[in-house]
């Protein structure tokens, strides 16, 4: 298939390693309309079923691959990953990472302010990818994506990871019940909060407290792409963007990385 090129984020620490292709995409360069313009990749959203799946070919074609080998799942905020062998279609699992060592295979994550993850394990040739909402991440979906991949031979001081797109700790205000929440559960993430506008405010640190799982996982090496989706309306999705606008639903994001055969 012949490969469509369109804009992406790119992380130098995944861009060095020979026989590993990545791309967090932009929302631009796909074919849908209004809310969604224009890349929006999300089987879950209310566009056009349609404009999707012509957005998900071009987003499979960047890598030079049919749509049938990107992968993606039905995230619920969870702590489960899976490995891949082969192409699955249109099958939608219900788990938040996959983990793959075959080459052709494009892990994706969706996103829309949740933080996607891009991991590889060069020496292994193991790749794999998650989506890190708050719960996610809280929950442990790093954990069990690395565990997914020392199954398939990684090791994760050799793993690099990279965390895309997200929404920044400048546009993410909680509430007292969501620190609490952290607090009773990871005692030690109060230093990603700072106060916010008010005494009841926080400003929540989502991509510093993922690099921390990520740390705490043994993984050797990993970065923020430094982009904030709410912030950045020209380039991302937004969730929380939408939300506040009263605009009922919001396009979404796909991060995704392959091993080249």
């Amino acid at each position: 298939m012949t490969s469509a090129i369109l804009p992406v984020v790119t992380s130098p620490l995944l861009e060095r390693l020979s026989g590993v292709r990545h791309a967090f995409f932009t929302r631009k360069g796909g074919g849908s309309t209004g809310i969604y313009a224009s890349l929006n990749v999300g089987r879950g959203s209310r566009d056009d079923p349609g404009s999707v799946a012509q957005n998900r070919t071009l987003a499979a074609a960047h890598f030079g691959q049919p749509v049938k080998r990107l992968l993606t799942c039905h995230q619920v905020h969870s702590a489960s990953a899976v490995i891949a062998e082969a192409a699955w279609g249109d099958a939608r699992h219900e788990v938040d990472g996959v983990a793959t060592a075959t080459p052709g295979l494009v892990c994706g994550a969706l996103s829309a302010d949740c933080a996607p993850i891009l991991f590889a394990d060069p020496r292994a040739r193991v790749v794999a990818s998650a989506h890190a909402g708050w719960r996610g991440a809280l929950g442990g979906i790093v954990a069990a994506t690395i565990a997914r991949m020392v199954e398939l031979g990684a090791e994760p001081a050799r793993v690099v990871a990279v965390v895309g797109p997200c929404i920044g700790p400048e546009s993410y205000e909680v509430g007292e019940d969501f620190l609490q929440v952290f607090m009773d559960n990871a005692p030690t993430a109060d230093r990603f909060f700072t106060p916010g506008v008010t005494p009841a405010k926080r400003q929540f640190d989502l991509p510093g407290f993922v690099l921390d799982r990520l740390a705490r996982a043994g993984v050797g090496e990993a970065a923020w792409t430094g982009h904030d989706t709410c912030a950045e309306e020209g380039a991302f999705f937004s969730n929380r963007r939408a939300v506040r606008r009263g605009e009922g639903d919001y396009g979404r994001l796909l991060s995704a990385i392959m091993l080249d055969a």
